[in-house]
């Protein structure tokens, strides 16, 4: 693994986005893993060391999460200001196609930009998330969003473990992982590694849905959906219509998962492999 950084531009000026790379350099299959709202590139550690025998795996930390710069002006926290920073890093890349795995808000970015005319996408991956999100989804989100601070390590854990239910199965060591780059420690003590102004922007956009239906018409390559079926961000219908508008979609559903699947359990890798291997 190696660790990288690419500029970004905003109104407010310039900014680091940093980004973890697995695999060999000269390796033409290029799989972008793209994490959740609060969440950040580490999160793909494991489906990342599994595919770099086939891929080269680019794993960013998208502004303001992880190792990246926060932004100096909080309204740039827009899909904008994402999709301009991911452009910037496929033109560092260097390469002229791309597959896309996207977790929720990572997905989101992917069915943007697969939908355009050109796109480098080639392959889609979802992760628990389509064209459309309810508000009421997004006001839930918005609300764990909101600062909170740890004495220890095993408080923030313990947190993590209630926010994120449908990690329930991972083993023990994957949760010290997801831990250990989930949270930072500051002078009141250990709290989420993203910059709070992010929450804050969730909460002032979550009174309207997410709808993005139009982009998904738009999308001709491959793609897989991955659902837990007791997600409250990809519902029942929403899957439906998303089969309906495109019969091909190869779909993994996994019963009683709540938001967001781990990627980080071996049936979800084996899944994910099989897949790009056999499309």
């Amino acid at each position: 693994m190696r660790t990288d950084y690419v500029l970004g531009l905003s109104t407010a000026g310039y900014h680091k986005m940093a980004y973890r790379e697995w695999g060999h350099l000269d390796n033409e299959r290029v799989l972008v893993c793209v994490h959740g709202l609060a969440r950040n590139g580490r999160d793909f550690d494991d489906i990342a060391k599994a595919l770099s025998r086939h891929y080269r795996v680019i794993c960013p930390d998208i502004v303001g999460r992880g190792e990246s710069d926060w932004l100096k002006d909080p309204t740039g926290y827009t899909f904008a200001q994402y999709l301009s920073d991911i452009m910037s890093l496929l033109a560092r890349l260097n390469v002229k196609e791309v597959d896309w795995l996207g977790t929720s808000m990572g997905g989101l970015l992917g069915i943007m930009l697969a939908a355009y005319p050109n796109s480098p996408i080639k392959r889609l991956i979802l992760n628990d998330v389509g064209p459309f999100v309810s508000k009421e989804a997004l006001k839930r989100i918005g609300e764990y969003l909101k600062p909170s601070w740890y004495e220890s390590v095993a408080d923030a854990k313990a947190a993590m473990q209630a926010n994120y239910p449908a990690l329930r199965y991972i083993r023990e060591e994957q949760w010290q992982h997801l831990v250990r780059y989930g949270y930072r420690l500051d002078s009141k003590g250990w709290t989420q590694h993203y910059d709070p102004a992010i929450g804050d922007m969730a909460r002032a956009n979550s009174s309207e849905d997410v709808d993005l239906w139009p982009f998904w018409q738009g999308i001709q390559c491959p793609q897989l959906l991955i659902w837990g079926e007791a997600s409250d961000v990809l519902r029942r219908d929403t899957v439906e219509q998303m089969q309906q508008l495109n019969p091909a979609l190869s779909l993994y559903a996994l019963p009683d998962i709540e938001h967001v699947p781990s990627l980080m359990e071996e049936e979800h890798i084996e899944t994910i492999t099989t897949w790009l291997r056999n499309n």
